[in-house]
């Protein structure tokens, strides 16, 4: 169930990452047609500005699916960096949800909250192993933890 998840989840992100960078595309688009200035920008700027903006935010994305899809195919957790990405995902789509709500709609919140769900449920299905007193080895298994030797 727990690599499911983690593979729903990179899945998710993955889809969301090339919708964005679509949306921004049709975006940049319209802006560049509509030749129109925004308080003395240059139509082409803003146009330029949206392709870039859509492209940094789906690598961000796909970076922050990379993780989840690494946690599916080893069945392990993230180290601190994947933990760190997947929370600053999880706020980002946290603050999303609470902007698309106004701006698209309730069906918008709804999704953001589902695809926040997934990376939070990837955080927090898998145990961290630092934690629970326990090595894992090269190989996989378990050591015991150190224990105090006894007193004569």
């Amino acid at each position: 169930m727990r690599r499911g998840l983690a593979a729903t989840t990179a899945v998710v992100l993955i889809l969301e990452a090339l919708v964005i960078a679509f949306v921004h595309v049709v975006l940049g688009l319209v802006v560049r047609n509509q030749s129109m200035s925004l308080a003395g920008l240059d139509s082409d700027v803003m146009a330029v500005g949206t392709f870039v903006g859509g492209a940094l935010f789906g690598l961000f994305l796909i970076g922050c699916a990379l993780v989840p899809a690494r946690v599916a195919l080893r069945g392990r957790p993230p180290g601190r960096f994947g933990q760190i990405l997947l929370i600053v995902c999880a706020v980002l789509h946290g603050l999303l949800g609470a902007l698309v709500v106004g701006l698209v709609g309730w069906a918008a919140f709804i999704f953001m909250m589902l695809v926040m769900a997934l990376v939070v449920g990837t955080l927090v299905l898998f145990p961290d192993t630092e934690e629970s007193g326990s090595a894992v080895t090269a190989n996989g298994g378990e050591v015991p933890p150190p224990t105090a030797p006894a007193a004569a």
